[in-house]
């Protein structure tokens, strides 16, 4: 590291603190001597002016020691700026002599490279020659077949084209026909009445529900009834009847997709009213206790309609609390169904239950009768037991009398004869 110079910024400034301080000491001892005027007299500005001269005198000592610290500093600088020059003399050598050692290699690698790229440009060129013939040929070859292969396969899509716009076609009359269908009003109750139909089939067990039921007074008939699971002769049951507002619903899907805001609101509110004009007529016909329960079902055959009629807010909720009608679409009729043959099968358990409860009471006579039966034959057990053990006792004693009367002799045989 290169030191300050003598005439630097730095060294000024320790010199120039040096003096402030010495000026700083002075004026504090005037100030002092000053303050000790009115007693110390003669002997006190002797003393002032020994300070004085003191003073001076360090300053001078100061200066003088700056001065050489000043003239040491310049030489340093002077040495180091040799020093400094020699190398980079010496560092200017080297790179000299590396500069001229690199371009003659750089020179000799450039000529070598020239050569070794030169003779790779001509086996290339060799190479990519043959390679061009090759890819020709093949090239030549795999457009001939891909041009057959696409040909035949624009024939294939022309074909599947024609038989596809065929089936459109066919299509498009059939929906024509379907629109025809749904036109007719009886058509669509049919519709519905044979979707709910195999509803009921699938999930109820048969012979719990009755196609086209007269009900009431008026003998209204109803598409269908399930009979509810209670006990009795005759159980009420639940009027199902299926509804298909087309006109309506189509005129919502109609706006919907045009976008028309208004036209959907009125929409909206005209399929609503439809619907409740459904519903107080299945509650004025067939909602009949005690023949049936004290609610009916309306049934919508696609989701898509049941779900803008429950899109209506508090629609279901003020048509099931006004007029006591459920509302039900092809997705919701099976749970409620289900539930309907969950009470038959509870039923059905409930009379298991009670024949059950009277065989076990018919067992427990018979147990107590056997009972009896097997106290008697204890009793004839116990006596003959003790007859057998009498007879058993008169066994013995024969026994013993014939031991004593068991003998070899002639004698013996003929007493015993």
């Amino acid at each position: 590291m290169i030191p300050t110079s003598a005439g630097s910024p730095e060294t000024g400034l320790w010199i120039g603190l040096l003096v402030c301080a010495c000026l700083i000491i002075a004026f504090l001892l005037f100030i002092l001597l000053r303050s000790r005027s009115t007693s110390g007299g003669e002997s006190d500005s002797d003393l002032l002016a020994r300070l004085y001269v003191l003073v001076e005198r360090e300053a001078g000592v100061r200066h003088a020691e700056a001065e050489q610290q000043r003239i040491r500093l310049a030489e340093t600088e002077r040495a180091l700026i040799g020093r400094v020059e020699q190398m980079r003399a010496e560092l200017m050598e080297r790179v000299a002599h590396l500069s001229g050692a690199l371009g003659k290699d750089q020179a000799e690698a450039r000529a070598v490279q020239s050569e070794a790229l030169r003779e790779m440009a001509e086996a290339s060129a060799l190479q990519l020659n043959a390679i061009r013939g090759a890819v020709t040929e093949q090239l030549h070859a795999a457009v001939e077949r891909q041009m057959q292969t696409s040909f035949q396969r624009v024939l294939e899509q022309f074909s599947a084209m024609q038989k596809a716009m065929g089936e459109v076609s066919a299509m498009t009359a059939q929906i024509g026909d379907l629109k025809r269908l749904f036109g007719n009003v009886k058509t669509r109750g049919g519709w519905g009445e044979a979707q709910l139909r195999a509803i009921l089939e699938d999930v109820l067990p048969p012979g719990t529900f009755e196609a086209n039921r007269r009900l009431g007074q008026g003998r209204e008939v109803v598409e269908f009834v399930v009979r509810m699971p209670v006990r009795g002769s005759n159980p009420p049951v639940l009027a199902i009847d299926s509804k298909f507002p087309t006109e309506a619903y189509e005129r919502l899907l109609d706006a919907v997709a045009q976008d028309d805001k208004d036209a959907e609101r009125g929409s909206r509110r005209a399929l609503e009213n439809t619907v409740k004009m459904e519903a107080r007529k299945i509650a004025s016909k067939y909602i009949v206790p005690p023949e049936t329960v004290e609610f009916a079902v309306l049934y919508l055959p696609t989701d898509g309609l049941y779900a803008e009629v429950a899109r209506a807010p508090g629609l279901i909720d003020e048509i099931g609390r006004t007029y006591r009608v459920l509302i039900m679409g092809p997705s919701l009729m099976p749970a409620l169904l289900r539930t309907i043959h969950l009470g038959y099968v509870t039923l059905s358990l409930e009379e298991r239950t009670d024949t059950i409860a009277r065989l076990l009471g018919a067992t427990r006579q018979e147990m107590l009768k056997m009972d009896g039966v097997l106290e008697k034959l204890s009793r004839n057990a116990q006596s003959m037991s003790s007859t057998i053990e009498d007879a058993r006792q008169r066994t013995r004693v024969v026994a013993r009398q014939l031991r004593s009367l068991d003998t070899t002799d002639d004698g013996g045989e003929e007493v015993l004869l």
